[in-house]
C-alpha cells in the first residue's frame, strides 16, 4: 500500500522496500490505479452477468439496497508521509507540507480513478488510530482529496480507534471503515455515539489470519453492530485488506460474511 504510490509519485521514490521523499512532491502525470478499476470491472461483469456499476451508492439519507460497484482505494497521504524517509527538499519541520502536497497529488488520483468508474473512492489511513499522526492536519489533507468528488467516500483506519473515533467522525467523508472482529474496544466505542450522518464500515473478519470464522460467529458480531448503531448505519466488510491470505482464505472469509449478512437478513 505504501510502494505502489512512492514508486509513482514525482517527488517520491523507493529504495531496499523503504520509502523515500527526495524532491517536491507533485502529481503523477497518470494514474496509479485506473488500470486495476478497468481489470475489476470487467471481472465482475464476466462473473455476475447483472452486474451493474451504480456510482451513486448514497441516496438522501440511506444506501441503495441493490448497490453494486467497485471501490477504489488510495493510501492516505499522513500514512504516506509519515510512513516515508524524507532525504530532500522536506525536512521533518516540514513533514505537514509534505503531507499537504501529497494529499493535492493524490486528488489527481482520486479523479483519475472516479473517470475510470470507481463507485467509491476509499482511503486508508491506519496512521490516524497510532498516536503518532496530526489530526488536524491529517483532516485537512483528507478534505484536499475528497472535496468536489461526486462519488461517496470512505475513509479507513485500522487498529484501535476507541480514543479518535469521535474525531474520525468529524472528517469529511460518507464513511468511517474500521475492524471491529477482533477489536472488542472498538465496539464499545460505538456505544451511544454521534455518529454525524456518517455509515460505519464494520469489519467482521478478522484478516490476520487464514482460520475462517464460522457463520454464526461473524452473525454475532455483526448483530452486535446492529445492536449499537442500527442496521441502516452498517457497512459489513473485512477488517482489513486480505493480500497477505491465501486465495482459498480470504475466497472463503468473504462468502461466511455473505452468508451471514443473509442469514441475518
Amino acid at each position: 500500500m505504501l510502494e505502489v504510490f512512492a514508486r509513482e509519485i514525482p517527488g517520491m521514490m523507493v529504495k531496499d522496500g523503504t520509502p523515500l521523499i527526495i524532491g517536491k512532491i507533485q502529481p503523477a502525470p497518470y494514474s496509479i490505479g485506473a488500470s486495476d478499476i478497468d481489470m475489476a470491472l470487467k471481472t465482475a461483469k464476466n462473473l455476475s452477468s447483472d452486474f451493474k456499476n451504480d456510482s451513486q451508492i448514497l441516496s438522501e439519507d440511506k444506501f441503495q439496497e441493490n448497490f453494486k460497484g467497485i471501490k477504489a482505494i488510495i493510501t492516505g497521504p499522513t500514512t504516506l508521509a509519515l510512513s516515508s524517509r524524507i532525504e530532500g527538499f522536506y525536512n521533518k519541520d516540514k513533514k505537514d507540507k509534505a503531507i499537504i502536497d501529497l494529499a493535492w497529488a493524490l486528488k489527481k488520483e482520486a479523479e483519475r480513478l472516479q473517470n475510470a468508474g470507481a463507485a467509491v473512492i476509499q482511503i486508508d489511513e491506519p496512521f490516524l488510530s497510532t498516536g503518532i499522526a496530526d489530526l488536524k492536519t491529517a483532516k485537512k489533507a483528507l478534505e484536499i482529496i475528497v472535496h468536489d468528488l461526486p462519488q461517496p467516500t470512505s475513509m479507513h483506519v485500522c487498529g484501535s480507534i476507541s480514543e479518535v473515533l469521535d474525531e474520525l467522525l468529524k472528517f469529511k467523508v460518507n464513511i468511517i471503515d474500521c475492524e471491529f472482529a477482533d477489536q472488542s474496544k472498538n465496539l464499545e466505542a460505538l456505544e451511544n455515539i454521534n455518529l454525524k450522518g456518517k455509515k460505519i464500515g464494520f469489519g467482521c473478519i478478522d484478516t490476520k489470519t487464514n482460520t475462517v470464522e464460522s457463520k454464526e460467529k461473524v452473525a454475532g458480531i455483526i448483530k452486535k453492530g446492529i445492536e449499537l448503531v442500527g442496521e441502516e448505519n452498517l457497512i459489513v466488510d473485512p477488517d482489513c485488506g486480505m493480500r497477505l491470505r491465501s486465495r482459498e482464505a480470504a475466497y472463503s472469509k468473504l462468502k461466511v460474511m455473505v452468508e451471514a449478512v443473509k442469514w441475518l437478513s
